[in-house]
């Protein structure tokens, strides 16, 4: 099959406007602000615009309006590629800067449809502007508690990836797409690959799924009923019911062993019971994903609660950012945080200090200390050191009875004083590390049955 011709493009645009949500209202554009020649007068750019108009009928490169998904509704952005390649200038920016000033007064989450080239050169510095403009309105709207859902459509380069899909609380992508700062014709020559396409994008936590178009509307219906404004409130997250021991051990050395025990129930499976829907989300935005820390929004009934949830595994750098990532965004979004704890401690290879695990696990003792959502934490398994203690709420930490907490664990703590490893299990007992002990010296407000 050949390439859609331009026309064709334009009604699958508007197709998929209508498949995402119903009862789509367009937006009346804002008042046209320079001449169809443009501010530069750049030759010929008159005509090209009209023919643009005829091919797509439609006057800019970007569609704005209101339609509901599911129950809910939201405002949606969709760029038209068959509009001079989606391309922004002085109007297109202005109708998407005017749509996010339309969610923060109606209170509507925002879903932008990007496929873009970026700025439009035929407007110069003018378009190139439209990038500034553009993320004000997305931090104006993000500090009013706006949620912004992205996806990233073929292609979607330059400046609205930079200005627009980077910077939304929560970035899909299409299966394949070209997405990439730097478009094709001005890159090196020879360079292509994963590395400039979506899933290279997910892979370096830059993209937090890969959805099928057939599923587009299904996945953002859920996404817009979880972080929809009117879901925000000041109730602090449920502490999850405990699915392993329901008595304490009784020894330090036995807590050790029962928080390592493989058959014990994991992040996953306290998720699992207790939310009835979630979404999660992956990366830190900045080249890295890890699998030992599970974020996203979940619904436990009828409420919403932002999670961080701890594998078991040492964390590296990238979960600890991911980490911050979701609790910075819940508080924006006024949602409660609850944060599971199990890790052995934080990854403390060359590449975990390469990568700034440091400064990583800092970011999220500050996101937590600078919450205004009530966070809450409940220790599942191991709580092992500053990996541990970054995710754990100062005033609202609960433990399961088949979990331990300390300093150090009882291995290191002999390797340290240099004492005999039958020594251990005595160590144990000395760091008081048991769930009974963590109620009694004030860590936790209580042992979770």
């Amino acid at each position: 099959m050949g390439e859609p011709s331009p026309a064709s493009e334009s009604s699958a645009v508007r197709e998929l406007v209508e498949a995402i949500g119903s009862d789509f209202a367009e937006f009346d554009p804002p008042p046209r602000r320079t001449a169809a020649d443009g501010p530069l007068g750049w030759p010929g750019y008159a005509d090209q615009r009209a023919r643009a108009h005829d091919r797509t009928d439609t006057g800019e490169s970007v569609l704005c309006g209101r339609a509901r998904l599911g129950e809910r509704e939201a405002v949606l952005i969709a760029f038209d590629f068959a509009f001079l390649g989606g391309s922004v200038g002085e109007e297109a920016g202005a109708r998407v800067v005017g749509a996010f000033a339309r969610a923060r007064e109606l209170r509507l989450p925002v879903i932008s449809l990007v496929a873009s080239g970026g700025s439009r050169m035929q407007e110069g510095i003018r378009a190139l502007q439209q990038l500034q403009a553009i993320t004000r309105a997305c931090l104006l709207a993000g500090q009013d508690g706006i949620p912004h859902i992205t996806v990233l459509r073929d292609p979607t380069t330059g400046g609205m990836w930079a200005a627009l899909g980077a910077a939304a609380d929560v970035v899909l992508a299409a299966p394949g797409a070209r997405v990439s700062f730097g478009g094709a014709r001005v890159r090196s020559a020879g360079e292509d690959g994963d590395d400039f396409r979506a899933e290279g994008k997910f892979a370096d936590g830059q993209v937090d799924r890969i959805v099928e178009e057939s599923a587009l509307p299904e996945v953002l219906a859920e996404l817009v009923a979880l972080l929809h404004p009117d879901r925000s409130g000041p109730e602090a997250a449920p502490v999850p019911a405990a699915l392993g021991a329901r008595t304490p051990p009784e020894t330090g050395m036995r807590a050790v062993e029962r928080a390592r025990a493989a058959e014990r129930p994991r992040a996953r499976d306290y998720l699992d019971a207790h939310f009835s829907t979630r979404f999660e989300i992956s990366g830190d935005r900045a080249g890295g994903r890890d699998e030992g820390m599970i974020c996203g929004f979940g619904e436990h009934d009828g409420r919403v609660t932002a999670f961080a949830a701890q594998t078991g595994t040492a964390n590296t750098p990238a979960g600890f950012r991911t980490a911050a990532r979701l609790i910075r965004l819940a508080d924006r979004l006024g949602l409660p945080v609850l944060t599971l704890v199990d890790t052995p401690g934080a990854a403390n290879d060359a590449a975990a200090e390469r990568g700034g695990v440091g400064p990583a696990i800092a970011e999220v003792f500050g996101a937590v200390a600078a919450a205004r959502v009530p966070v809450t934490t409940l220790v599942i398994g191991e709580g092992g050191s500053g990996g541990a203690l970054a995710l754990a709420a100062p005033e609202d930490t609960w433990v399961t009875a088949d979990a331990y907490f300390a300093v150090i664990a009882p291995e290191s703590a002999a390797a340290i004083l240099k004492r005999d490893p039958a020594e251990v299990p005595r160590l144990a007992d000395h760091l008081k590390l048991r769930p009974q002990d963590l109620v009694e010296l004030g860590f936790a407000r209580g042992i979770v049955r």
